[in-house]
């Protein structure tokens, strides 16, 4: 059955429909020896359907996979010189995987890994309104009017945020300042993710982040993951998320069978840095 070509490649783990459009803009995509067009429809049991010269094999099933990104780490794919570790290094994965839910490199905490650009999309297009929610530990002590201004929207490249959740969790100390120097550990959920939104925004309103650390997208927890290790999502985390858990998923059916390729202990991969997680008073952050 024909389909259009973005959704062919998604589903054969090349991104998200809207990466996958820019490869066909970017002529990449061939059909039968032909560059493909934007727009154009290909059956992927009759075509040859190949990005950079190399024939797509559309997956049997799908893998998801939950990641705590530790600082220092790229959330992307890098660009290949292998100066800066990726977190595709962190998962040994034989398979094509991309990251949802990107993460700056100063940033930590939940990032997805998988194949299934459905699911990529539902995370990343607005229109689906899932949630990130972070811990955010920023300079000083927000007044309740910084904070509702935040809450209510601030201007960023002449368009307001959306509205956000902005709470107070507590307020620690700087250990060796020469002065007493306080710091206050936030709560914020947002429904749009514009590029290092939280840290021009806490700038913009005087408080500069400190640290900031992820700890969900959507109904997915960061948990008691800890830093550079990895777990396979459940079937009822899959499921949840909208994504092809009924055609079969990596994750949920490992889980179900003993997990294969991945050594259970409190639900986290074995591989991984291995540096201890942090959890800090006052509610760790992304």
């Amino acid at each position: 059955m024909e389909e259009r070509l973005q959704k062919i490649l998604a589903r054969a783990g090349f991104g998200a429909r809207r990466t996958c459009e820019e490869l066909i803009r970017q002529g990449r995509v061939t059909v039968n020896g032909e560059v493909a067009r934007l727009g154009q429809k290909a059956d992927p049991q009759r075509d040859r359907i190949a990005v950079d010269g190399r024939a797509i094999r559309l997956p049997r099933e799908h893998t998801y996979i939950a990641l705590h990104k530790p600082p220092g780490v790229l959330s992307d794919e890098g660009d290949g010189s292998g100066r800066r570790p990726t977190v595709l290094d962190l998962v040994p994965h034989k398979g094509h995987l991309f990251p949802v839910g990107r993460l700056d490199l100063r940033s930590e905490g939940l990032v997805l890994l998988t194949d299934d650009g459905e699911l990529a999309l539902r995370f990343t297009h607005p229109r689906f309104g899932h949630e990130k929610e972070y811990r955010v530990l920023v300079e000083g002590v927000p007044t309740e009017e910084t904070l509702e201004q935040w809450r209510r929207g601030v201007l960023l490249d002449g368009e307001l945020t959306v509205p956000a959740e902005v709470s107070v969790l507590g307020h620690e100390e700087v250990p060796g300042a020469k002065k007493p120097t306080v710091r206050t550990w936030l709560r914020v959920v947002l429904r749009e993710g514009r590029k290092r939104q939280i840290r021009r925004v806490a700038a913009l309103l005087g408080h500069p982040v400190v640290r900031l650390i992820r700890v969900r997208i959507g109904p997915i927890h960061l948990g008691d993951l800890q830093p550079g290790r990895w777990r396979y999502l459940t079937a009822a985390e899959v499921q949840g998320s909208g994504g092809a858990e009924e055609r079969g998923s990596r994750g949920a059916e490992e889980r179900r069978s003993g997990g294969a390729g991945e050594r259970r202990s409190g639900g986290v991969g074995e591989r991984g840095s291995g540096r201890a997680g942090e959890r800090r008073s006052g509610g760790a952050g992304k």
